[in-house]
């Protein structure tokens, strides 16, 4: 239960995820902006629409419609990093 309170930053620097996890995360927010759960890495939940919309920064620059497609996953990937997924 230790890594419940983890970010997903800590989890990455910890092996526990990969780039191509968080890359996955990114790309399904991007595809859906309502994604709910998404699973990753070795069993970790994420609601990556409350990541972003948690994320002051990233919600306002994904709802920017003169945000660059680079500038808007940046920062669902630094909201990403900053949740605390769940472990399942």
């Amino acid at each position: 239960m230790a890594n419940a309170l983890q970010t997903t930053s800590e989890l990455f620097k910890a092996k526990a995820l990969s780039d191509a996890d968080i890359a996955a995360a990114v790309e399904a927010f991007m595809a859906d902006h309502n994604t709910s759960a998404f699973l990753f890495g070795e069993g970790y939940r994420i609601d990556l629409a409350e990541a972003v919309r948690a994320h002051e920064w990233a919600s306002v620059t994904t709802a920017n419609k003169g945000a660059t497609d680079h500038l808007k996953r940046a920062a669902v990937r630094t909201a990403i990093l900053l949740a605390r997924p769940e472990k399942v």
